[in-house]
């Protein structure tokens, strides 16, 4: 797991609907440190540009909602990764451990997980997969 992986995909399963949420093109990068430390930022396909240099506060909003970002420290355990987040886009998330299933096949990594959508009640299947990132030397 270790080193830096690429954002390739980011599927949700709902009541057994798929979606992709942040488009068919994803972009993201996923790092795990020997340090033991990892960090993750994504964005979604097609991110509205602002028309100004400062976006209006509409603008903001789509920009946050169509993102995620989060760091700390991870640990692993056979087929499970904690990541033990420090700080986060999303405040709810800091000092919590987010668990993820997570699969390497040669340069693949696939992350998996579920949740319950706290407004709906339904249980929601993520799976997100990446690439490594080739060294650069």
């Amino acid at each position: 797991m270790l080193g830096t992986w690429k954002l390739k995909t980011y599927l949700v399963t709902t009541a057994g609907m798929r979606s992709t949420p942040y488009g068919e093109n994803p972009t993201g990068y996923l790092s795990y440190s020997a340090d033991g430390r990892m960090q993750v930022v994504g964005t979604a396909s097609g991110r509205i540009i602002s028309r100004d240099r400062a976006p209006t506060n509409e603008e903001q909003i789509a920009l946050h909602k169509t993102m995620f970002a989060y760091e700390g420290t991870y640990s692993v355990e056979a087929g499970k990764v904690t990541h033990h987040v420090d700080i986060s886009w999303n405040e709810v998330w800091n000092s919590t451990d987010q668990v993820r299933c997570y699969e390497v096949n040669g340069n693949t990594l696939t992350i998996t997980s579920r949740f319950i959508d706290a407004a709906s009640g339904t249980e929601a299947h993520y799976v997100l997969v990446w690439e490594k990132v080739a060294n650069p030397r």
